[in-house]
């Protein structure tokens, strides 16, 4: 694994422990559950955003299509013949 998709890896598992001790559906008390999913949210995936992502910098491009009849008749003008 990268480095990004360890610390991920890493960061679920511990919010996963978190939630499995301090559910209050198993015991744990809610003000302290809700304490530790506001710290989790905090330095989870929406601070990660805040950095550089230049995944999605490229242009975007629209492709016309045909539809209804006119794409079916494209479709039979394409095709060769069934018989030979």
């Amino acid at each position: 694994m990268s480095g990004r998709d360890a610390d991920d890896a890493e960061g679920r598992a511990a919010f996963r422990a978190f939630v499995r001790a301090h559910h209050p559906d198993v015991g744990g008390d809610p003000a302290e559950f809700a304490a530790g999913l506001a710290r989790f949210r905090e330095r989870g995936p929406a601070a990660r955003e805040s950095e550089v992502d230049s995944r999605y910098d490229a242009p975007v491009s629209f492709v016309a299509r045909r539809r209804g009849i006119a794409a079916v008749l494209a479709r039979f003008r394409r095709r060769p013949p069934r018989v030979r």
